[in-house]
């Protein structure tokens, strides 16, 4: 009977885990990059004079990609609460 040792099965999750962020990391920093825009945005931008709309351009993403974050945050902090509450 073949009995596993608990040493090389930890080691093998390391492994497993620690090549799993590698390729998320590599496949992160190499793909190639999407220059789309919606043509309205596109044409609204590229024209001479618009520096107060392309800032307020910008400053809608950064809202629009900021609010995800609280939320998550917000959640994670309520987790956070209520299982240090309970223990």
């Amino acid at each position: 009977m073949y009995i596993k040792s608990n040493k090389s099965s930890k080691a093998n999750h390391t492994f497993k885990k620690v090549s799993f962020f590698i390729f998320l990391f590599v496949c992160s920093v190499f793909t190639p990059t999407a220059n789309a825009q919606c043509a309205m945005c596109r044409a609204a931008l590229t024209s001479e004079g618009n520096a107060t709309q392309a800032a307020a351009v910008n400053d809608g993403i950064v809202y629009l990609m900021v609010i995800p974050y609280i939320l998550v945050a917000g959640i994670g902090y309520a987790i956070y609460r209520m299982k240090k509450n309970k223990s």
